[in-house]
């Protein structure tokens, strides 16, 4: 998938040196400790020397405790956990979440080669899984909140391998450490939904029918999303939580 994304804005942040910080200690059982305070130059050069204010050192702590905070918060939430969240693994290493999405129309993008014209239209309920460097994606039949016995079915896109996992191609994919599960979610959910679909992997059609008429009438009419063509994988719920 190709995104279209503007990523302007995400480029980063570029910071500048403001202070510098020089801790002396005193040799001796008895040591103790100063610290003396640097302003710097435009070019980065130290200046003004003068020892460490309680105000500066409430600024310091403010701002360890602010980078603590942002190391614990991946996968928090922001406020009661939506519905929508089946199931979550805060790991910052392997964190993890499963959530569903209810029918929706969602703008689509499709490459010029497939025919299909890029607009919006109605996707099927949806089960989400994401890590924050993968996603796989299947479709429901009906929007009601889905249990581990609930069948899923093949999501019926492009770019998606048989089980599940989307292949982003040279979309870049940054998910932060300080993500809450609420941005998390929406992300994923963007880079999906925001990028252009472009071919179909594997011999097999992940609708019964052709994929490639399924949308061009749906982009066209903006009718709602026949579940009758969706293709049951063999999976349900509980397969993905193992």
């Amino acid at each position: 998938m190709n995104n279209v994304m503007d990523v302007t804005e995400d480029f980063g942040t570029l910071y500048h040196p403001k202070s510098a910080l020089v801790f002396y200690e005193s040799k001796g059982l008895d040591k103790e400790v100063y610290v003396e305070h640097f302003d710097m130059d435009k070019n980065g050069t130290p200046i003004n020397a003068h020892p460490l204010t309680e105000r500066e050192a409430g600024a310091l702590a403010k701002a360890l405790t602010t980078d603590k905070q942002k190391q614990t918060a991946f996968l928090n939430s922001c406020g009661i956990l939506p519905t929508t969240i089946l199931h979550i693994n805060p790991s910052r290493d392997k964190g993890a979440v499963i959530w569903y999405t209810k029918s929706q129309k969602r703008p689509l993008y499709f490459i010029e080669g497939l025919g299909i014209p890029c607009g919006h239209g109605y996707v099927p309920p949806m089960v989400w899984q994401a890590t924050k460097n993968s996603l796989r994606v299947f479709a429901l039949l009906s929007n009601s909140r889905p249990t581990e016995k609930t069948s899923l079915y093949y999501a019926p896109f492009f770019n998606i391998y048989e089980d599940g996992r989307v292949c982003m191609g040279s979309v870049s994919i940054d998910i932060k450490n300080s993500a809450s599960m609420e941005q998390f979610t929406r992300a994923w959910e963007d880079y999906f939904f925001n990028s252009y679909f472009s071919h179909l992997i594997g011999e097999n059609s992940p609708v019964k029918g052709n994929c490639v008429s399924l949308w061009k009438d749906l982009t066209a009419t903006g009718r709602a999303f026949p579940t009758t063509v969706l293709k049951k994988n063999n999976k349900t719920l509980n397969n993905l939580l193992s």
